[in-house]
């Protein structure tokens, strides 16, 4: 059976580009004892996996990826083959394969089962009730829950995990406050995601002082997906004893050079300030129950998805470079 992949050309330099990847097409090897082969039919796009594109970054989580090789990424699949017990043919599930048409599941890879009958669109398995989704729920039930009037501040706010983050802040009855890239995406916080207020990062007063002018009164807590220079100004407006969640350093991944920010880290002593890192397949556990709550807020019409699609497998790549170009609103996925 012939497989198409997108490989890894070249180790990307800042933000990642097309000619850092390739369309392969190979040979699909028959599966041994205790794997399985699936038919991937969804592609999720997230930004955390440019981390592992650079040379040296591998560790716990992932190996860095090698050169030559099929990129990792999460994917919602369908077994179309098993040697293992665990799995039937037929098993609809999200893993951690490469981006590519068909992939082979061995023992210890991290795969999670969804439902044979899924309630919602499919694509919402990989957003709102996948990994992006349970993040934003995770930071906000489990880590820094808000009280009711607190502020809760969130970075790149309108990508896949800030756009569910502000809804369940609302939910719980929070002010949100969102930051993004641009006029257009503050506008698309306010007027679709309902967020209270919008921080333009390269608002020409820099974004201490933007952050500030909406949040008078501080911030409670700071829900972080970006790191760098944008986490120095939040940390800036950080109430006493305010809380921070860091769940992606956009910034950190993709500079050229070393880090420059945030250089405000004692304040983090000064004012108390907890800070706790969170990656959500820690959580396999709770998957289940936390999907089962996700679904009743979407049923309920307490959240919305938003989604930035394109298809087949030759744009997979393409999507993955347009995040960090700053042209998605909500979770990116490619159909297969």
């Amino acid at each position: 059976m012939k497989n198409r992949s997108i490989i890894l050309a070249k180790r990307p330099i800042g933000n990642p580009k097309s000619d850092d990847f390739a369309l392969h097409e190979g040979e699909l090897p028959d599966i041994q004892d205790n794997e399985i082969l699936v038919k991937n039919f969804a592609i999720s796009l997230d930004a955390g996996f440019r981390n592992w594109m650079n040379e040296d970054a591998g560790d716990e989580i992932l190996p860095a990826m090698p050169l030559g090789e099929p990129v990792m990424g999460l994917s919602l699949c369908e077994v179309i083959e098993t040697k293992n017990s665990e799995y039937a043919v037929g098993d609809k599930l999200m893993a951690r394969f490469a981006w590519q048409e068909y992939s082979i599941g061995k023992p210890g890879d991290f795969i999670a089962k969804l439902p044979r009958d899924l309630s919602f669109p499919y694509s919402y398995y990989l957003g709102v009730l996948g990994d992006t989704g349970m993040s934003a729920y995770f930071a906000l039930t489990e880590i820094a829950p808000p009280k009711e009037g607190q502020t809760v501040l969130i970075s790149a706010a309108g990508g896949a995990v800030g756009s569910i983050a502000g809804q369940i802040a609302k939910i719980y009855g929070a002010r949100a406050v969102g930051i993004s890239s641009s006029p257009e995406k503050c506008n698309f916080l306010i007027n679709d995601l309902g967020y209270d207020a919008a921080v333009n990062r390269k608002a020409p007063e820099g974004q201490a002082e933007a952050i500030k002018a909406v949040c008078p009164d501080g911030v409670d807590i700071f829900l972080d997906n970006v790191g760098g220079e944008t986490l120095q100004a939040a940390i800036t407006n950080m109430n006493h004893r305010g809380r921070i969640v860091m769940i992606g350093a956009v910034t950190h991944y993709t500079s050229e050079g070393p880090p420059t920010a945030p250089n405000n880290l004692f304040e983090l002593s000064s004012k108390e300030i907890t800070a706790q890192g969170l990656m959500t397949h820690f959580r396999h556990d709770e998957y289940d129950a936390v999907r089962q709550q996700l679904e009743t807020w979407l049923s309920e019409g307490k959240l919305k998805s938003f989604e930035h699609k394109l298809n087949g497998i030759e744009n997979v790549a393409v999507a993955f470079c347009q995040m960090f170009d700053g042209k998605n609103f909500g979770k990116t996925v490619v159909d297969l």
